[in-house]
């Protein structure tokens, strides 16, 4: 069976730090694979509000994501404290993909619970039809 291996790139754009819910929590008494993509959206969003943006407007236009990969690597558990490291590559005429790094931080060290991508469009609502990366969030992005 073919396994989904994700290449992270060097260029990091931010560090968010999320504390796991009991909500996040599922029957094998671990975070559920739903709220990975949870925290993904999450560290997103933070990274969003630092420059005043939210999904629904970034200059004027929004994002839409068109893929998303995870690869899990290990449990993470109630309380954990996980650090989401946010990359960015693959910067195109219209989207780009980020990148994370989530680890959970414990008392024996920093501990790789999964590596995602998702991929991103901007995306005119008013006009609806794909829309280029407004040259401010390009900048950011590029930065």
């Amino acid at each position: 069976m073919a396994r989904i291996k994700l290449e992270i790139p060097e260029k990091i754009i931010g560090t968010f730090v999320i504390r796991v819910r009991i909500s996040d929590i599922n029957y094998g008494n671990h975070v559920g694979n739903d709220a990975f993509v949870s925290l993904v959206h999450e560290a997103r969003v933070q990274w969003l509000q630092q420059y005043g943006y939210t999904e629904l407007s970034v200059e004027g236009i929004g994002l839409i994501m068109s893929d998303l990969a995870l690869e899990f690597k290990s449990e993470s558990f109630y309380g954990d404290v996980v650090e989401l490291i946010l990359g960015v590559d693959d910067i195109s005429r219209v989207g780009f993909d980020l990148y994370y790094q989530l680890f959970a931080k414990r008392n024996t060290g920093n501990i790789l619970l999964a590596y995602a991508k998702t991929g991103m469009v901007c995306y005119d609502y008013k006009a609806k039809k794909v829309a280029p990366v407004p040259e401010k969030l390009k900048a950011i992005l590029e930065g």
